[in-house]
């Protein structure tokens, strides 16, 4: 049987940093820099394969999970470690990839990292489209701050009721101005109605594949939650993939940092805010979800038309959420903040959300969270 070695890669775009390990050994087997190349990088390791079982690992990164799949198709074992989660001494105060690439060997033998869940190469292209729709609507945020900044600093303010609505439309349009100052507030109008014309199509084109067969069942199945539309359903579905990884709600609940921080010692325990540790695209869709469940519980036509052909136990499952919700939404927001109140019903709608998801509804009631 072969010895293990343990592998820590610093990946950048342009060069990788290698520090191998041998089990049982304190001093690095080998250290190098070479070039980011999935021809390079197999042939160094495959030198080290005749005699050791590899165990490769580097850190999430912008380089996503190119060399992860590089090796797994080489037949080398291999990991993405989540960063947040690397274990740091306080006294560190020198950090090169050298060092980095020697820490992640070193803690990978001794099992202190935590893997990320890796996507496939179909699901992470569903992402990044689902994630270009959430860069383009900043970019509407911003064009339509333009406008309105450009006007402001001209004294010109509307007062007709609330901005972006049809009348404020016609009332943009109407204005003119002079020379130079005119070219430049056409062109803050016609990039902003370029940007909504691109979100608009690329709305449709998200809609389109979430009616397909492979995310059909999944999302007719969120859609029947109140204040869970599409494109809420496919930025869920999108980043946490397979929710059935977690064991039970609070997993998934801790996942999307929406649990309390705590700090306890000997009998005395303080909790403080959400740990806001994970993943805030998941965490700002649903505060954004939790919001509708301010209003009494209600079966409107839109919930009604999303719930036809949908298993009797999910459309009572989401009833039951509309309820417990609703009635959790103001027992908070009568003594406390409601933005503390909203976050604590997005912490037990994803304990129903992973309930659906799963197949688990008598587990997925959510389960109670002292509130910060």
């Amino acid at each position: 049987m072969k010895n293990i070695a343990y592998v820590g890669l610093d990946v950048h775009q342009d060069f990788i940093v290698v520090a191998m390990l041998a089990e049982g050994s304190e001093r690095l087997l080998d250290e190098r820099k070479i070039i980011n190349d999935r021809v390079k990088l197999v042939k160094y390791l495959k030198k080290y394969r005749r005699d050791y079982e590899l165990r490769c690992c580097y850190e999430a990164s912008g380089c996503g999970y190119v060399a992860y799949r590089w090796l797994r198709e080489e037949g080398i074992e291999c990991e993405v470690i989540a960063p947040s989660l690397i274990p740091k001494r306080s006294g560190e105060k020198i950090k090169t990839d050298r060092r980095d690439a020697e820490k992640l060997a070193r803690l990978f033998r001794a099992g202190e990292l935590v893997s990320v869940h890796i996507p496939t190469e179909k699901e992470e292209v569903i992402r990044g489209l689902v994630r270009c729709r959430e860069t383009l609507k900043r970019e509407v945020i911003k064009s339509k701050h333009y406008v309105l900044k450009f006007l402001q600093a001209r004294g010109l303010v509307y007062r007709g009721g609330s901005n972006w609505t049809g009348k404020h439309w016609n009332y943009l349009r109407q204005l003119k101005f002079e020379g130079a100052e005119d070219i430049t507030y056409r062109q803050y109008i016609n990039l902003l109605e370029y940007k909504l014309t691109q979100l608009k199509e690329l709305d449709r084109q998200i809609e389109e594949i979430a009616f397909t067969d492979e995310y059909r069942g999944k999302v007719s199945r969120l859609r029947c939650l109140r204040g869970i539309d599409t494109l809420t359903a496919m930025v869920l579905i999108s980043e946490i993939n397979d929710f059935a990884r977690f064991s039970r709600p609070g997993e998934l609940m801790s996942y999307l940092g929406l649990i309390p921080s705590e700090s306890s010692s000997g009998n005395v325990r303080r909790q403080g805010r959400i740990t806001k540790a994970g993943n805030v695209r998941c965490r700002r869709i649903l505060i954004e979800a939790a919001w509708h469940y301010q209003h009494k519980p209600a079966m409107s036509g839109i919930i009604r038309k999303r719930q036809i052909g949908q298993p009797l136990e999910i459309i009572k499952h989401c009833w039951q959420a509309q309820q417990r919700l609703h009635k959790k939404f103001w027992r908070i927001a009568v003594r406390k903040e409601r933005n503390k109140a909203v976050v604590a019903v997005a912490r037990e709608l994803v304990g129903f959300i992973w309930a659906i998801m799963t197949g688990r509804i008598d587990r997925g009631k959510g389960i109670e969270l002292t509130v910060a």
